[in-house]
């Protein structure tokens, strides 16, 4: 499965290219911007195995920097900083990755 059959390419497109200059990626604009924020459960959790690239189950702080990626090949690399608040703010039991239903609330509070 890929990215646009959930999301608009249009909506990915200008959601990634908003957060293109270095150390400015907020998760909360982001999934606002891409239009995760208005998709169902069940389309937030196919967000989620898209960028869980390993399938282990998890977004681990390594699948987070390629996040934009994950989105579409043009993204950018998110900075360790970017990277570190991305997985501070989405890894709420502290096992240092961020999981289905971690990733659902993330979307949810922003």
């Amino acid at each position: 499965m890929a990215m646009t059959d959930v999301l608009s390419a249009e909506d990915i497109k200008k959601a990634v290219g908003a957060f293109s200059a270095a150390e400015s990626f907020n998760y909360k604009k982001f999934f606002e911007m891409v239009g995760l924020k208005k998709k169902s459960p069940e389309d937030v959790k196919k967000v989620f195995h898209i960028l869980d690239k390993d399938r282990s189950g998890f977004i681990e702080e390594e699948e987070l920097k390629f996040v934009l990626k994950g989105f579409t090949p043009e993204g950018r690399d998110l900075s360790d900083k970017e990277t570190k608040a991305l997985l501070a703010a989405g890894d709420k039991d502290g096992d240092g990755k961020i999981g289905a239903e971690e990733f659902a609330a993330l979307v949810a509070e922003s």
